[in-house]
């Protein structure tokens, strides 16, 4: 299975849909939160149906700058991994929205132990799959992911712990722009896909192994 990977839309658009179109054919697409940066109901809407005219599975968890509102949404339009677990084929796909508590307040915040009760969740529905992707926003906190600028680790405590107890095949996350990277947690295979709006992506696929891909591309 090949996956096209993004986060942190935020309203670049075209920039996906370029990306998509470069890497095509593909299985599956994952954008694991930040479509926009505090958009409208409307607006996810009409970008998630727009990238859904390549015809292959989309899914995708809303960011810390999404509006929770968005939960909804993406459940009536079938891309919602948000607390939920959905198999394709051998792999099973799940995940857990928004971010830990930041000092700026934003949208779509959770306590530790929510993160980690929807990521529980979402792995009783997807777990029985042969293999099994991870998609939260945040990424696990301590790791080559979670780190910004000034050095500090700022990723999920809950995340990190779900990850190290289950272990499942492969983590897709973003928040942390400036932390795109590639990172392993036991036997889990992670990657911060970077800024989609900056034309950071990765391509994940899933055979025998896995292998992880960051790239960049679109119009940037």
């Amino acid at each position: 299975m090949r996956l096209v990977a993004v986060a942190d839309i935020h309203g670049a658009y075209s920039t996906v849909d370029a990306i998509l179109e470069a890497e095509a054919p593909f299985d599956a697409v994952i954008i694991s939160g930040d479509l926009t940066t505090h958009g409208t109901v409307h607006e996810a809407r009409t970008a998630i149906e727009t990238l859904q005219r390549f015809g292959k599975p989309l899914f995708a968890v809303a960011g810390n700058m999404d509006l929770p509102q968005f939960e909804s949404t993406y459940t009536e339009l079938g891309v919602n991994l948000n607390a939920r677990g959905v198999q394709v084929g051998d792999v099973g796909f799940f995940g857990v929205a928004g971010s830990p508590f930041t000092p700026m307040h934003t949208p779509y915040e959770l306590p530790e132990d929510e993160i980690l009760r929807r990521a529980e969740e979402g792995w009783k529905q997807a777990h029985r799959a042969p293999r099994s992707v991870f998609v939260p926003h945040a990424p696990p906190r301590s790791t080559k992911l979670d780190r910004i600028r000034l050095g500090a680790h700022v990723g999920s405590v809950a995340v990190r712990e779900f990850v190290e107890c289950h272990q499942p095949d492969v983590l897709i996350c973003g928040h942390i722009h400036e932390s795109r990277g590639i990172d392993i947690l036991g036997k889990t295979q992670m990657v911060n896909c970077g800024p989609a709006e900056q034309g950071s992506y990765a391509v994940i696929t899933i055979d025998q192994e896995v292998a992880i891909e960051l790239k960049f591309g679109g119009e940037r």
